[in-house]
């Protein structure tokens, strides 16, 4: 016969209803009862039926997280790993499974997230994007289901958890980096104009210009995918101009590493030639080469602190909404470097 809660009540010296209690993580219980009860369960190999835990407290002990549209593409992005690690931490040391929703069109992550919460599958979501006019934000809000975003919401956003990074702030002091280099002739390669993060990194570019009293020019601006192919797109566009930066504000470092690669098939070395910073600072900007100089936003982080309040939006639905910002750094190595003034 299996062991029963009257098995580890006895074991841990208390009552079954208290081993019940610990099981629904009832706030009462006290850490250290908590963790005598967790202890003996752990000892005896006893593992709570999840089904009749989830009747009784309604809750499928469960974290949707959704991916944007494209999510074949994105995960060839070393960013999402890295945000559902840190979103498994939490997850997992609060004792919530995972359930990731994919899709390829809008209407595709829209319709599995309407399943996720029709279904009660699911307690809260995770968005791992914020777009302009999210059709699922839209869903969510109206349902009145809990969900965190990491990013920064389009709008209402003070009805809305999140967490960001100041990417106006981390866009302008990476690109200062280059001005200070002595560089006129920057671009900007971003992701779709349609995502927060591109904006408000974009603005960010164009702040240091306007203060440094540089061009903000059209033709140097350049929208694609953020991937490797989409920052050899990039290059073909701003390498055909009459007048080529010396500079590029690249959005995400998979992208850079894409640029990087066209660089070197025209002939033109990073940072000898041109001189490239980069958002992200995935694992991949360091072993590259040249290492890229990116803002680090703390991926790991991000995951961690949307994972935490998420779970506290569960467990207490009239939890008010936060802003979470996780501070950036400037990882500086090799892709950037002064800029010669040629003599005459």
């Amino acid at each position: 016969m299996g062991v029963t809660i009257k098995d580890v009540a006895k074991a841990a010296g208390v009552a079954p209803s208290t081993v019940s209690r610990v099981i629904a993580d009832h706030p009462r219980i006290s850490l250290s009862t908590k963790k005598r009860v967790k202890k003996a369960m752990k000892e005896m190999g006893y593992h709570p039926n999840a089904n009749a835990r989830s009747l009784a407290n309604k809750s499928s002990q469960s974290i949707g997280v959704v991916m944007p549209a494209g999510a074949d593409n994105a995960l060839q992005n070393p960013f999402f790993p890295e945000v559902l690690r840190g979103i498994s931490r939490i997850a997992h040391s609060m004792d919530y499974s995972l359930l990731l929703n994919t899709g390829e069109t809008d209407k595709e992550i829209l319709e599995g997230v309407q399943r996720m919460v029709h279904s009660n599958r699911t307690d809260g979501i995770i968005l791992l994007y914020s777009q302009l006019d999210d059709p699922v934000v839209n869903f969510l809000l109206e349902y009145d289901f809990p969900f965190v975003i990491v990013g920064k919401p389009s709008d209402r956003i003070d009805e809305i958890t999140h967490v960001d990074n100041d990417n106006v702030r981390g866009g302008k002091e990476i690109t200062e980096h280059l001005i200070k280099q002595g560089h006129e002739r920057i671009a900007f390669i971003g992701g779709s104009q349609d995502l927060v993060v591109t904006v408000d990194r974009m603005k960010g570019y164009q702040l240091a210009l306007e203060e440094a009293g540089l061009p903000y020019l059209e033709e140097y601006r350049i929208h694609t995918e953020f991937l490797e192919s989409g920052g050899q797109q990039a290059v073909n566009e701003l390498f055909s101009l009459e007048e080529p930066p010396t500079g590029l504000v690249v959005t995400d470092d998979l992208m850079s590493i894409g640029v990087v690669s066209m660089l070197e098939k025209c002939g033109k070395l990073v940072p000898e030639d041109i001189s490239l910073v980069s958002f992200n600072n995935v694992y991949l900007s360091e072993i590259t080469r040249p290492p890229l100089t990116t803002v680090d936003i703390h991926i790991y982080e991000l995951g961690q602190q949307a994972a935490k309040c998420l779970i506290e939006k569960v467990k207490d639905k009239s939890e008010p909404a936060k802003r979470v910002i996780v501070p950036y750094t400037i990882q500086h190595r090799s892709s950037t470097k002064e800029r010669e003034v040629p003599s005459y």
